[in-house]
């Protein structure tokens, strides 16, 4: 297949926008802002959408993996806007006669506050190779699937309970920076829709009769719609963080498949939501730099078959913060006030 770049963009929005926030002081006991600042960075990212079938008590497992590359770009915080746009490049982009190819769509729109946070994205990914865990020696391909579509689609939010004490922007756009350890509970609620489309059968022959009833399928949509607790907490050292979160709760799945050479069938259930994320780095009042990965899985089962899908984002980042002048000292809301105003 041809080899296509990946063209990602990341936005967020500051909490500055809300009068509850602009009354805070710039500076708290635990939480230093910079609203005075435009910040730039370089960045390296790679992202990935994985799906994986087993039976329900999970003793056969197979994981469809794409073979996707790292991207690379700048981003910038300007008008109260993180900005990112990234490009793809060949690291660790594995073999392709021994993974294949997989074309790349990937989009996001991000907004997060103090108080909230919100996802937005769509990404389309074709071309996946097959791992069962048994070894391969070099030079031997992986069954390869060229023919597997997957399109993965939603919106996700995040509250924070206790802004005071937890920066989230701390460690994933560093328009604030923790000063003291501190933590927070969290709620987050998700709409999805995951799609699955092959030219014939996902699982192969020889697994079938392994993992059961509905194994077969050769398409498979489901929506899933979810709320899930969880906790986050900000680990300070001097200038050092490490910042951990985790989300868990049950989610609603209205599932859509079809067998080959059956009639389509449709499903609900109650399964698992999870999402996690890790940040750690260095921030001081000029300088930052920072690894991000968060990770989002859903599992649906039906007949006899389980198979979970999961999309992960690795972010490496290096920064520095610049004083403000001239036009630069505007916020993105103010452009629509001075636009009335002509």
């Amino acid at each position: 297949m041809q080899r296509i770049c990946i063209i990602f963009l990341f936005v967020g929005i500051n909490s500055n926008v809300f009068s509850q926030e602009q009354a805070d002081t710039l500076q708290s006991d635990y939480i230093l802002r910079y609203p005075d600042y435009f910040f730039v960075w370089p960045v390296l990212k790679r992202k990935s959408l994985n799906f994986n079938v087993s039976d329900k008590k999970e003793d056969e497992s197979i994981d469809y993996k794409p073979n996707n590359s790292y991207t690379v770009g700048l981003g910038a915080y300007v008008f109260d806007l993180a900005l990112e746009l990234t490009f793809a490049i060949p690291i660790n982009e594995k073999d392709k006669k021994t993974f294949g190819e997989s074309k790349v769509r990937d989009f996001q729109i991000n907004a997060l506050s103090s108080k909230w946070g919100g996802d937005l994205y769509y990404q389309k990914y074709t071309g996946f190779y097959e791992d069962d865990g048994s070894y391969y020696p070099d030079n031997k391909p992986y069954p390869q699937r060229s023919d597997i579509t997957s399109k993965n689609f939603g919106l996700t939010g995040l509250y924070v309970f206790n802004e005071k004490k937890f920066s989230a922007r701390s460690a994933f756009n560093f328009s604030e920076r923790q000063l003291k350890r501190g933590g927070s509970w969290l709620l987050t609620g998700t709409v999805n829709s995951f799609k699955l489309k092959a030219d014939s059968a996902v699982v192969s022959a020889k697994y079938r009769n392994i993992i059961g009833g509905g194994s077969s399928f050769e398409e498979l949509r489901y929506t899933t719609f979810s709320i899930a607790p969880g906790y986050a907490y900000n680990f300070i050292y001097r200038k050092f963080f490490l910042s951990g979160a985790l989300m868990l709760g049950p989610a609603h799945n209205w599932t859509y498949y079809k067998e080959e050479d059956q009639p389509e069938k449709n499903d609900i259930g109650i399964n698992l939501f999870t999402s996690s994320r890790v940040g750690v780095g260095y921030s001081d009042d000029r300088f930052f730099a920072g690894i991000n990965f968060v990770v989002q899985s859903r599992v649906v089962r039906f007949e006899d078959i389980r198979v979970s899908n999961s999309t992960s984002t690795f972010r490496f980042l290096v920064g520095y913060r610049f004083r403000e002048f001239g036009i630069l000292k505007k916020s993105i809301w103010d452009f629509p006030k001075e636009l009335l105003n002509l």
